[in-house]
Order: C-alpha cells, then sequence, then structure tokens
C-alpha cells in the first residue's frame, strides 16, 4: 500500500486500475481493513479506476487525533469524511463513484450530505444514518481500552455473518475477524466514538447523487428497515436486500458485486 502523509496522520492506500478511467472509492467497516474490498477490487479495476484505503485507526493508517483518555479521545464522522476529501485532493481525483459499509457507508452519507459535488454516484452498504446509541459505542470504546481488541473479535463472527456461511467458509470467516484483532485498540475506540455521535437522520434529504442502498437480510445491527427507512428519504434511492448478515459484501459477494456494477454502468 502506499502511504500519503506518513506519520500520524497517514492514510494508507492502493490505486489500481486504467489510467484515465473513471475512480470507484471504497471505505471499510469498523474494525477490517481496505482488504476486505479485495473480491470486487480485482473484478472492477479491469476497466474501472480502484481506490481502497484504510479508514483511519485501521490497518496502515495512521492513529492521528486517537486518545486513549480526556476530552477529543475520540474522531468525528466530519473527521472520516475530510480524510476521503483529502485522500482525492493528494491524488488530483474530482469526483469518484464511492462505496461504503457499515462505518464507511456512514462516511458515504457524509459525502453525500456535505461533499456531494465529488461524488457521482454513491453505494451505501449495511448501515444507517444512525447507527446504535452512543451509551452503546461509548462502552464499547472503554471496553477496548481497558481490555484490548480480544473480547469484541470473539463475539463478531456471529455478528458479522449468519450460521451458515460461517460454516461454509470458515477460512474468509477466520481472515476478517483477524484483521479485528490486530486492530490498534485506541484507533477502534476512536471510531466507536465517531460513530456515537455520528446522526444524519435529519440531513439525508441533502443528498442528491443516485444512491444504492445494499441491505443484508439477516443483518442485526443495521437492518433492512434502517435502509428503507433511507430510501424513503434519499430522492430517488434505490434499494437492494441480499441474503447475508452485516457484512454483505463478502457473504453475499456475487449478488454484491453484481448489484455494485450495474449501478456503476
Amino acid at each position: 500500500m502506499r502511504l500519503l502523509d506518513p506519520g500520524a496522520r497517514q492514510l494508507a492506500y492502493t490505486l489500481e486500475g486504467p489510467e484515465g478511467a473513471p475512480v470507484v472509492m471504497f471505505s471499510n467497516s469498523l474494525g477490517t481493513t481496505a482488504s476486505s474490498w479485495q473480491p470486487q477490487a480485482d473484478l472492477l479495476s479491469r476497466h474501472l479506476r480502484v481506490l481502497r484505503y484504510d479508514t483511519r485507526g485501521h490497518g496502515m493508517s495512521g492513529l492521528a487525533g486517537a486518545q486513549a483518555h480526556g476530552p477529543g479521545r475520540g474522531y468525528t464522522l466530519a473527521q472520516l469524511g475530510g480524510d476521503v476529501l483529502r485522500l482525492l485532493d493528494a491524488l488530483d481525483i474530482e469526483t469518484v463513484d464511492f462505496c461504503g459499509i457499515s462505518m464507511g457507508g456512514l462516511t458515504g452519507l457524509w459525502l453525500g450530505v456535505h461533499a456531494g459535488p465529488r461524488l457521482r454516484r454513491l453505494v451505501v452498504a449495511n448501515s444507517a444514518a444512525r447507527i446504535g446509541t452512543a451509551e452503546g459505542w461509548t462502552a464499547r470504546a472503554d471496553q477496548v481500552l481497558a481490555q484490548g481488541m480480544d473480547p469484541i473479535a470473539a463475539g463478531a463472527a456471529e455478528r458479522w455473518f449468519t450460521p451458515d456461511f460461517r460454516a461454509r467458509v470458515p477460512a474468509a470467516v477466520d481472515g476478517l475477524v483477524g484483521q479485528l484483532q490486530a486492530c490498534d485498540p485506541q484507533g477502534y475506540a476512536a471510531c466507536c466514538l465517531a460513530l456515537a455521535e455520528a446522526d444524519l437522520r435529519a440531513e439525508l434529504a441533502a443528498i442528491s447523487v443516485p444512491t444504492l442502498l445494499v441491505a443484508g437480510r439477516e443483518d442485526p445491527v443495521t437492518t433492512v428497515d434502517d435502509a428503507r427507512w433511507m430510501e424513503a428519504r434519499i430522492a430517488g434511492a434505490e434499494c437492494v436486500e441480499l441474503p447475508a448478515s452485516h457484512l454483505s459484501s463478502v457473504e453475499a459477494e456475487p449478488e454484491f458485486t453484481r448489484h455494485l456494477q450495474r449501478f456503476l454502468e
């Protein structure tokens, strides 16, 4: 991976595909990295420019702004969205098709509200305008800072995937859980605190770019109802349901990628 602004503010990214082709940008979920989009990148980079990055506090990206204790110890959704704009500006990319899942999807919603001219199309997967509760996210941040990533990783497979997928493809499940275990507790906690305050419910109507919402029928975290609620408030939005839990881009990869390709055509 390449590094933008090496140091505490660094963003790790990959850019592949034909020079001059339209750019599609992928944003990872909480606790995973840019590598979670590998199947989509392998296919789309044949004819599109594919930009992936590790969200701040994840993978090889820096921990800037993550403090273990005290005021301002967490990130904000505006900072996560601002990192996207900083990377696009540095690469001299004016507009992208943006695809994010879970936390990455909420980052995409923020961009749609606050930086719409930088987007051609927006794909928001397994996400919501408000994910969970402030109390829940704050408690999770405190837990990982006190106990590390192992307790969170222990229950991740059940949150992310259906029992059938866990039984059929254990290697894929173990790989994603391994990414979570490797996440820096301070970076993970800081992103939890960004989610604790993130609430775009009153602003969704400002999104004017073509939007595809993807929901997992078995997702207990961001439900089909959450996606349908957004569909009703984003003009012209389309919603598709996939046979998956929370990480539909992995569990239902062929269907997910097929819908993504169709939407980007």
